[in-house]
């Protein structure tokens, strides 16, 4: 290769390498109180806990590439009547790499029981939304005495194109790149589709979303997640979920439909839906004051049985 042709592929190089961010600067913009870090099943956990502490706990599961922050307003407006709990799951924001280089959902529930045992929650309504839907569900399935109520935002599942049961998706080329090169203006295209209206994707949650993603050893996390991920007939443990279920939907979700609701309603003993209109996948983020009114009308229904103890 021609001296001048190998100059350029490394100035190129150079021009697109995107280099993480420092901890400490992240830390000082992104976990302000009443953030704080706790050691948790060996990770260093990125944690908010907000509201009374002997009221009904409500667990917050943000879904994939997200953090605790993608429920700032949901949180602000359960803290007076709930005991609120979100945190960065492992591999995501500022709770970064699981040392153990597991991200399976199996560790992701022996995380979520291990938190719970740690901070004294016997029971709670636990909520996820996208791949954090999928670990509250599973959670519900197998830990049914844990959770009193469920909440599944555009929850993943099902097999969708691409997704095939059986089967980790492929983990092409250009995400391998993005441990080396992630332009923001990329990180934008790939944030749009979760809103129905362009509009409500600010300028300071591409920031978060882009800043966050490029926390230290995030980017290798994710694509190792992406290669442990390996869909599974959901309908089995679906079917064993006993609490009183609550799905959520922007009618015009691009990136989970919202015809696989219709799936949910069908294997879960207890589910009913609730959709909004003009709302895409960010729900919580996209449009708070229409779809926070919901969750907490689910909350303040009579449990089955009593919350946290």
């Amino acid at each position: 290769m021609p001296t001048a042709v190998i100059l350029v592929v490394l100035a190129l190089a150079g021009w697109l390498w995107t280099p993480d961010k420092d901890r400490a600067q992240l830390e000082a913009r992104y976990a302000a109180p009443p953030s704080q870090f706790i050691e948790v099943a060996g990770l260093r956990l990125h944690l908010r806990d907000t509201g009374p502490r002997d009221a009904p706990a409500v667990l917050l599961l943000h879904g994939f590439g997200g953090s605790l922050h993608t429920w700032e307003a949901w949180a602000q407006g359960l803290a007076a009547e709930q005991r609120v709990i979100r945190f960065d799951l492992p591999g995501f924001g500022l709770t970064g790499a699981d040392p153990s280089g597991d991200y399976s959902d199996e560790r992701g529930m022996q995380v979520l029981l291990a938190l719970m045992e740690q901070l004294g929650v016997r029971r709670a309504t636990v909520v996820g939304h996208s791949m954090g839907g999928r670990l509250a569900w599973r959670f519900a399935a197998v830990h049914p005495e844990r959770v009193d109520k469920l909440v599944l935002a555009a929850p993943d599942g099902f097999a969708t194109p691409g997704f095939e049961y059986g089967r980790a998706p492929e983990v092409t080329a250009p995400v391998e790149a993005m441990r080396y090169v992630l332009p923001e203006a990329l990180l934008r295209l790939s944030l749009k589709p979760a809103f129905a209206d362009p509009a409500k994707l600010t300028d300071a949650m591409v920031d978060r979303y882009y800043e966050l993603m490029l926390a230290p050893g995030v980017r290798p996390a994710i694509i190792a997640r992406m290669r442990q991920t390996v869909p599974r007939d959901p309908v089995p443990l679906l079917r064993r979920i006993q609490a009183p279920t609550l799905l959520m939907w922007g009618q015009q979700d691009a990136m989970i439909p919202l015809a696989n609701a219709a799936d949910y309603l069908a294997a879960i003993p207890h589910a009913r839906l609730v959709t909004f209109p003009g709302v895409g996948h960010l729900l919580q983020e996209e449009a708070p004051a229409a779809s926070l009114p919901a969750l907490q009308a689910f909350l303040r229904e009579p449990a089955p049985r009593s919350g946290m103890k």
